[in-house]
């Protein structure tokens, strides 16, 4: 039998253990933080134990060159401005994604995290200032800006598994405004010569990037090359070449995979599997390719790459300094490393807060948090933790001891942000359940994703008619995922007594022949009275859906047979079909089962565990929110 593309991909989700892409992202991140603590220790002993060969090691000039023209950088500057041009690129990508599909393409939700990201950096670099001061390390400044993401994203994956989703997407777009203004930081303000004619180069490169991307060029190659003449435009230039990443992160689309994009993908293997041929074979790989976003495919790519071998060498090449009791005395007197706790410690959060609630008292509420304020201070606590983009600039803002104490003040950073948000975890869940809810869920709108309301009048319902959890399901009776799903569903109507379960019909008809035919005779029932008989027959009975296997179907459930055929021959339940699919079009729904829960897509695994854990989300915020 086959299977449509959409319903490989979940099932590939599901046996992975895999919920949405900004999950999979974040558990990453998880694993990509551990491997960068373990690989800091690493660079700590190394330092230490063999201090002249772990600078000498990282001295040494690997140059390219062609002909007479060629790049020469030692093995630290190949790491922190080539290499980390990708980890910016994953980084781009994931805040576009949430741009385009996640919650902030409701544009009015970005208001808030840009504001909370810069008032996360101007909050500590006025901290910093106020410590160092006449001092001479003033200039240091920018070391105190930006939250690092794999940190902050792993830390909240570990101690803030009860979080709202929310609060990762705020996390994220706070990071990358973070990141955005620091590296432009770094281009600007800690390069002391700028080379005009190679800057303009990479402005050139850039705008013809945005022309090609406004004319709808989709060849990867071309960006790639158009990408590598920024980065050495921009190193030729004098200003830090990382800042490419993200910005060809950002402008990369997503989008999710249409129908008639799914269907012409199964057109042309259809066309391959009758002729092999390697142009058909070519065809058959652009179309599987057009379907998924560059922005999937690029994630997809480089993720994994950037979290567990670049980021861990960027931490193996910047975290090693020499460590002793004087060394530690030193450093812990030093305004330098004093301006970065406080900084961090106390200006991150008061600076996400203080925004927050600035923002909401200004609009009088019409900019509402995306989560609780217990949440948004967890938030706050997370973003203390500084690491990439501080030991950047600190590598440019100082050397010598004041390099050493600006480390030891950024590596702290990172025990300090775990022990307060452990606090502030470990205080909102002592708090009574119902003011455990407020603190984490607030009285944020959540975004619908179903293009069309449950109509109690047209739908067909199964459960009480006002739930506070409604779960709509798109289906295909031929299609083997959604009669696996089946029992799932009558498990959890049987488990929760307070959700109603709507059917919509989305036959696929290009990859099975009796979807349709099945589809409308589950409406020729409801004409009968009796929808869900038949529909439960069909699921049960997938490989019998031949027009006399559903005459035979409707006599089973006892229907009038004579008047069944009458109205499967006139095709008197098309109609309602048409209208589920094409609202099953209009909430850009690809495949089959799809589930809405309160009218939010739930992506991925549809096994019990992930549907109840859903259902009961989505009911805690009802209650919220009633």
């Amino acid at each position: 039998m086959a299977v449509e593309p959409a319903d490989y991909t979940r099932q590939t989700q599901r046996d992975s253990g895999a919920h949405t892409p900004l999950l999979d992202f974040l558990r990453t991140e998880t694993g990509s933080a551990a491997v960068l603590v373990a690989v800091a220790l690493v660079a700590l002993v190394w330092a230490n134990a063999a201090p002249s060969a772990y600078e000498s090691f990282w001295h040494t000039h690997f140059s390219l060159r062609l002909g007479a023209y060629g790049i020469s950088l030692d093995l630290r500057e190949w790491v922190n401005s080539g290499l980390m041009a990708l980890f910016f690129l994953v980084v781009g990508l994931e805040a576009r994604r949430e741009f385009d599909m996640g919650e902030l393409r409701e544009r009015k939700r970005l208001a808030l995290p840009l504001g909370a990201g810069l008032s996360s950096m101007l909050v500590p670099i006025a901290l910093y200032l106020a410590i160092n001061a006449g001092r001479g390390t003033g200039h240091g400044w920018g070391v105190a800006m930006s939250t690092d993401t794999a940190f902050a994203l792993g830390l909240l994956a570990v101690v803030g598994r009860r979080m709202p989703p929310g609060l990762r997407v705020f996390i994220l777009t706070m990071s990358v405004v973070d990141d955005f203004l620091a590296l432009g930081v770094i281009a600007f303000a800690y390069n002391d010569q700028v080379t005009v004619p190679a800057l303009l180069v990479a402005v050139g490169a850039f705008v013809v990037v945005l022309v090609a991307r406004r004319l709808g060029v989709r060849r990867g190659r071309f960006y790639a090359l158009l990408a590598v003449v920024m980065w050495v435009a921009l190193l030729e230039s004098g200003v830090d070449p990382v800042v490419t990443g993200l910005a060809m992160g950002l402008l990369t689309y997503a989008y999710p995979a249409s129908r008639a994009d799914l269907e012409h993908a199964s057109g042309l293997f259809r066309l391959f599997r009758e002729q092999p041929t390697p142009e058909l074979e070519r065809s058959v790989r652009i179309g599987i390719a057009s379907a998924i976003s560059p922005n999937d495919r690029l994630q997809r790519l480089y993720h994994p790459w950037t979290s567990y071998l670049v980021v861990p060498l960027f931490a193996l090449a910047n975290a090693g300094i020499e460590l002793s009791g004087d060394h530690l005395a030193r450093a812990f007197t030093s305004p330098i490393t004093l301006g970065i706790l406080v900084a961090y410690g106390l200006g991150k959060p008061l600076g996400v807060v203080a925004a927050s609630a600035l923002a909401a008292a200004v609009t009088r509420g019409r900019i509402r948090l995306p989560v609780g304020w217990g949440a948004l201070t967890a938030g706050g606590t997370l973003s203390t933790a500084g690491f990439t983009v501080s030991l950047l600039i600190a590598t440019l803002a100082f050397e010598g001891t004041q390099l050493d104490n600006a480390k030891i003040g950024i590596l702290s950073t990172l025990l300090l942000a775990f022990l307060t948000s452990r606090l502030v975890t470990a205080v909102i869940a002592a708090l009574p359940a119902s003011l455990r809810l407020r603190a984490l869920l607030g009285k944020a709108e959540a975004i619908v994703d179903l293009a069309v309301p449950v109509d109690p009048e047209r739908d067909h319902v199964r459960g009480p008619q006002h739930a506070p959890v409604t779960v709509v399901e798109y289906g295909d009776f031929e299609c083997p995922y959604c009669g696996q799903a089946e029992p799932v569903v009558r498990e959890l109507l049987k488990d929760f007594g307070d959700v109603r379960y709507v059917w919509r019909h989305l036959p696929l008809a290009d990859v099975h022949m009796h979807a349709q035919l099945a589809a409308e005779a589950a409406e020729v029932a409801a004409l009968q009275g009796r929808f869900w008989d038949m529909h439960d027959r069909l699921l049960t009975h997938q490989g019998a859906l031949r027009f006399e296997d559903l005459l035979g179907h409707a006599a089973e459930i006892g229907l009038d047979t004579v008047r069944f055929e009458r109205d499967m021959q006139s095709h008197a339940g098309i109609a309602h079909v048409a209208e589920d699919v094409e609202s099953a079009d209009l909430s850009v729904v690809a495949g089959t089962p799809t589930f809405f829960i309160n009218g939010r897509r739930h992506h991925g695994a549809y096994d019990i565990g992930s549907l109840t854990a859903a259902v009961r989300a989505a009911r805690e915020r009802a209650a919220v929110t009633a």
